[in-house]
């Protein structure tokens, strides 16, 4: 029976991360990535409530006149 040769597999097992590493590179040198994001600030709308645009008092009841 003949035995297994494993005098390549380093060689191999080497060559494979050089190719995976070389694609990867290339699979991300193909993004475009914003060099400078800038932050937006949004601004919500205010919304007018009915009490806003009347004048109220509030009376406590112990302050009521007797």
């Amino acid at each position: 029976m003949p035995q297994l040769d494993t005098s390549t597999w380093l060689t191999m097992i080497l060559s494979m991360f050089l190719v995976l590493f070389i694609i990867f590179q290339l699979k991300i040198s193909k993004h475009n990535f914003y060099h400078n994001p800038e932050l937006v600030m949004t601004k919500t709308p205010k919304q007018n409530t009915p009490w806003e645009t009347k004048w109220t008092k509030i009376y406590l009841p112990l302050s009521l006149p007797l």
